[in-house]
């Protein structure tokens, strides 16, 4: 009920009101100073009160009623303007307003209408911009698994089938000497078993490459632990792992780091000829940290610059600097390799209005 007395309507009666409650004031000062100075027969002090009640009680019913004659356009103009808004909320920015009278509500009007307008352009401009951002992330996405492919199909046929092919031409020249000379035949056929078992290695590094990168809604800890399980079960081998589950990082942040991961093991595999590999990630203050290191033949980083194995660097370094990390590589020959990646959490909404806050201070 107060809540409705502070509406336009309620507020023109009021003004009206007020302007009674003047003139009844300044008639009534008028009546005694006629009164007091001049004392006509007429005018004594029933005749003043009946007067002001009279012209008291007219006055309440013709405020009352102009208040609320002179308040029905205004209100339905804001009624109006009040529609507007909520159209333009609602994201109906078609939504247009016109009134005929020209004064400040018009005035607001048109200013809804140019909101409204600039409203809908950005609107178009950015659908607009979102379908081309769409088409450039499917481009990438088909430019990146060209080049992927590419680079497979360059390492099968570089390792794997040169080696299947040395393997062949082996198993030949073993069977043509082993009735004459079985020395030299068992000592080729150790170099084939040699050169099967590196084959099968190779494939086993090339297929880590195959695995989605989709972490299939397993956190990111257990998803890397199921990776080195399953290759466990495949190499010889020996893995030292220490995960720290860590909830605070996004999904592309946990599947870029889980596509390093499978990066770092495929090199691994296929160079490093090592026994003993460490994964580690922990979580400290703000940031996540992630170790791999290898006890491997290791090499020196200015000899691998316009080399394969530099790729599978280059591309670890990228997918880390893309979440915001920072990517470290440390290795020395017959030291091993040592990864370290740093990478920031995501804010929580409670932390990142604090940041906002400290920020507007």
């Amino acid at each position: 009920m107060f809540k409705q007395l502070n509406s336009i309507r309620y507020m023109y009666i009021r003004s009206h009101l007020y302007g009674l409650i003047l003139n009844i004031f300044i008639m009534l000062a008028l009546l005694l100073s006629v009164h007091v100075w001049f004392n006509p027969d007429w005018l004594h002090p029933g005749a003043i009160l009946f007067f002001i009640v009279s012209y008291l009680l007219v006055g309440f019913v013709m405020a009352v009623y102009a208040g609320f004659k002179s308040s029905g356009d205004m209100k339905q103009r804001m009624d109006y303007i009040s529609t507007m808004i909520t159209r333009l909320a609602r994201g109906e920015l078609s939504s247009r307003l016109y009134f005929n009278e020209e004064d400040e509500i018009s005035g607001i009007a048109d200013e809804l209408n140019t909101l409204g307008e600039k409203l809908h352009q950005q609107r178009e401009s950015l659908l607009k911009l979102a379908d081309e951002k769409g088409e450039l992330a499917r481009s990438a996405h088909k430019a990146a698994t060209i080049e992927e492919r590419q680079r497979l199909a360059r390492d099968l046929h570089d390792a794997v089938s040169q080696q299947l092919f040395a393997l062949t031409m082996m198993a030949q020249a073993a069977d043509r000497v082993i009735e004459k000379k079985p020395e030299q035949a068992k000592k080729q056929l150790k170099e084939i078993t040699q050169m099967a078992l590196q084959a099968q290695t190779e494939m086993r590094a090339l297929l880590l490459h195959l695995r989605p990168v989709h972490l299939s809604g397993e956190p990111l800890g257990q998803g890397i632990a199921s990776l080195i399980e399953e290759l466990k079960q495949k190499c010889s081998l020996d893995f030292k792992v220490q995960m720290e589950e860590v909830s605070e990082l996004s999904k592309t942040t946990e599947e870029q780091l889980f596509r390093v991961v499978q990066e770092a093991l495929s090199n691994i595999l296929r160079h490093a000829n090592a026994n003993e590999v460490k994964v580690e990630m922990t979580s400290s203050g703000r940031e996540v940290f992630l170790h791999i290191a290898d006890d491997g033949a290791g090499f020196h980083a200015e000899d691998k610059q316009g080399n394969k194995a530099s790729y599978g660097l280059k591309t670890m370094r990228e997918r880390c600097e893309e979440v915001g990390g920072e990517f470290t590589i440390r290795s020395r020959v017959g030291e091993g390799t040592h990864i370290d990646l740093r990478v920031p959490k995501q804010l929580s909404l409670k932390e990142a209005e604090e940041n906002d806050t400290c920020r507007s201070s």
